[in-house]
């Protein structure tokens, strides 16, 4: 059987609720599911007692942008539980942080003579954290471009005009919170990090000595070799080879749950190490 560890709900920058995603990983006989929505656990609850009543094995997570060697690094942290905490405090902080950079881009899309608002932006996003994606989405209701890939592309990547960064925890900060709650922090898509094939296992190593516990190997834009090149690394570091499909529903929608582009298949046994981890 498989597992997805990487999927977004409604309440972040998915298009499915926490029951819809529980329901189409029930359906393609998935064993287990993470949920991984930006800055935020309030899905959490949602998924669980869905999965729950569908028989799948559930992990609640969130996925934090952070800054490492003075670049973006994305961080999946596991096994936690919803309500006040350490995590759930710093979550608050970077939440606060997004919504001043999600004004910002406001002003930088009606600079360019976008007719947006934020409120058109909150509507889109329908009361869940928002991110850059419910900003494409609105671009493409308005007609100003044709889908979120293009959106991106001309205005919300960075070095776009549209772009503006946010607050991010420093990527060894973010590891000590989530090992501080007995979370399990873990590498997302590392192909998106800027570095050579030979610094890869050194970097990884350097973040394991700060209680980095895997890196997810099996992501879905991976070729079946790289999937086994950064498996083969965990391995050799004593961590995790986690993966998922980052599901994001209508945002990415070539990305599905559970398969990825079509070829992708988290083994079921990233799931029990992964717990073993905390």
């Amino acid at each position: 059987m498989a597992v997805d560890l990487h999927l977004h709900s409604t309440f972040s920058d998915g298009s499915a609720t926490p029951a819809e995603i529980v329901a189409i990983a029930s359906d393609l006989g998935l064993s287990g599911i993470a949920l991984t929505d930006h800055d935020t656990l309030e899905g959490l609850p949602d998924a669980a007692a869905a999965a729950e009543r569908a028989g799948l094995r559930f992990i609640g997570g969130t996925e934090l942008s952070v800054l490492w060697r003075e670049q973006s690094m994305h961080l999946l942290v596991y096994c936690l539980e919803p309500g006040p905490g350490l995590i759930e405090e710093q979550l608050a902080i970077l939440r606060r942080g997004r919504n001043a950079r999600n004004e910002h881009i406001v002003e930088l899309l009606r600079g360019l003579g976008i007719d947006i608002t934020y409120a058109d932006v909150l509507s889109e996003a329908g009361g869940g954290v928002v991110g850059r994606p419910h900003f494409a989405g609105v671009l493409v209701n308005k007609g100003i471009v044709t889908s979120v890939a293009e959106a991106f592309d001309r205005f919300l990547a960075q070095g776009r005009p549209a772009y503006a960064p946010r607050q991010r925890l420093a990527a060894e900060e973010a590891i000590a919170y989530a090992r501080a709650t007995g979370a399990v922090p873990v590498i997302a898509h590392p192909h998106t990090l800027n570095l050579r094939a030979d610094e890869y296992a050194d970097g990884f190593a350097e973040l394991v000595d700060r209680g980095l516990g895997g890196i997810e190997s099996f992501y879905a834009e991976y070729s079946p070799e790289l999937r086994q090149r950064l498996a083969s690394i965990c391995s050799e570091l004593g961590i995790v080879a986690t993966g998922g499909s980052d599901y994001h529903g209508k945002y990415k929608p070539q990305l599905q749950v559970g398969i990825g582009n079509g070829d992708l298949r988290v083994p079921d046994e990233a799931f029990d190490r992964l717990l073993a981890a905390r």
